[in-house]
């Protein structure tokens, strides 16, 4: 597992802080917060360290957790 020096943990907390105030609130919550994390933390793993591409990595994933958490509702009772 990767080590992250405290510089880029406050990057990647502050990503997330901003990301998720991009989740519409029928998602919004701790499961997408914490899809959310691991896309961040992935994206810092591949050598992605900048807050810009942080942001993205993460934005680019609200569509796919609206999806996926939209048809678990659907299957539910």
């Amino acid at each position: 597992m990767p080590q992250f020096d405290p510089e880029l943990i406050q990057v990647m907390r502050g990503v997330l802080d901003d990301v998720m105030s991009r989740v519409p609130l029928e998602i919004y919550g701790t499961t997408a917060k914490s899809y959310l994390a691991e896309a961040i933390l992935k994206a810092a793993a591949q050598g992605h360290t900048t807050y810009s591409e942080l942001m993205a990595a993460a934005t680019n994933q609200i569509q796919t957790i609206l999806s996926i958490l939209t048809q678990i509702r659907r299957n539910l009772p």
